[in-house]
């Protein structure tokens, strides 16, 4: 699962798009690159995200900043409106 974007499904933050950094047995560490960032990631229970993998590459996490995460995130929603 990590490397993949996916939305929060419950929470104050429903709706947020966020990149999978770290998964657990229940959970996985999330982080959207501007408030949840490497070094603050955000714990959700695995049932409480829904994983983007259709249409959308996974990203290499080894290595990744927090303004790639961005970057991607904001890729992915620019094609998100060209298709509606």
């Amino acid at each position: 699962m990590t490397g993949f974007l996916a939305y929060s499904l419950a929470g104050h933050d429903k709706g947020e798009l966020y990149l999978i950094i770290e998964e657990t047995e229940d959970y996985v560490h999330v982080a959207d690159g501007a408030v949840r960032t490497l070094d603050r990631l955000k714990k959700k229970n695995k049932k409480h995200v829904q994983i983007i993998k259709k249409g959308y590459q996974r990203m290499d996490i080894s290595s990744v900043t927090n303004e790639e995460i961005k970057h991607f995130i904001k890729l992915y929603l620019k094609d998100i409106e060209e298709v509606k």
